[in-house]
């Protein structure tokens, strides 16, 4: 008789185990963490689709001219001087775009068919303050997050809160902050605030 009952325990476990398994949603264990909200941030853009401002240094090519082809930085107006065509506005355009516009200015007049290149030489730099070891402006590099940010500026102080930090990112839509994981990625420009925890 008690050999015939011992698979029952047995059977009604495996039961509880399946019911459990078959669960859709989370079953939370211990007490609850406390929540933050996240926003990320708009993913950084490089390349054709990257739009430029005050800080970018770019390569400029003119295929056939080499008196054109040069390194160009954009100035605080936003905007890039070369030689015949002047002050070009640089702000808020893509690489491709302002591309296009050199090679229009440059066919009124200077040259038929030109060709030309632009590629982003050097990013304008990102800003770090609050609990870093050293606060400050930094050249930015491709593919930066907040974490290497963080490590540029010599890491985080002893009294740094570790995991969140504000970034303010503006674009051409205006300046926003987010509260972002260490992990998230930041975009040239952008100022990344490292507050101070409080216990």
């Amino acid at each position: 008789m008690r050999g015939a009952l011992a698979p029952i325990p047995s059977l009604v476990a495996a039961l509880a185990l399946a019911g459990c398994m078959g669960r859709t949603t989370p079953v939370a264990v211990g007490p609850a963490p406390m929540a933050v909200a996240y926003a990320e941030p708009a993913p950084p853009r490089f390349d054709a689709a990257y739009h430029l401002d005050t800080g970018d240094k770019l390569r400029v090519v003119v295929y056939g001219q080499e008196g054109l082809t040069n390194t160009y930085a954009i100035d605080a107006s936003g905007s890039i001087t070369m030689p015949l065509i002047g002050s070009v506005p640089a702000r808020g355009s893509t690489p491709a775009g302002l591309a296009a516009d050199i090679g229009a200015r440059l066919r009124r007049g200077f040259i038929r068919e030109p060709s030309v290149a632009v590629e982003v030489e050097a990013y304008r730099p990102f800003f770090i303050l609050g609990e870093v070891a050293a606060p400050g402006q930094y050249p930015y590099v491709p593919n930066m997050t907040v974490e290497s940010a963080v490590a540029i500026a010599g890491g985080f102080s002893p009294r740094a809160l570790r995991d969140r930090v504000t970034v303010t990112h503006t674009d051409g839509s205006g300046t926003a902050r987010y509260v972002v994981p260490p992990g998230t990625s930041i975009s040239p420009g952008d100022t990344v605030l490292v507050g101070e925890r409080w216990f």
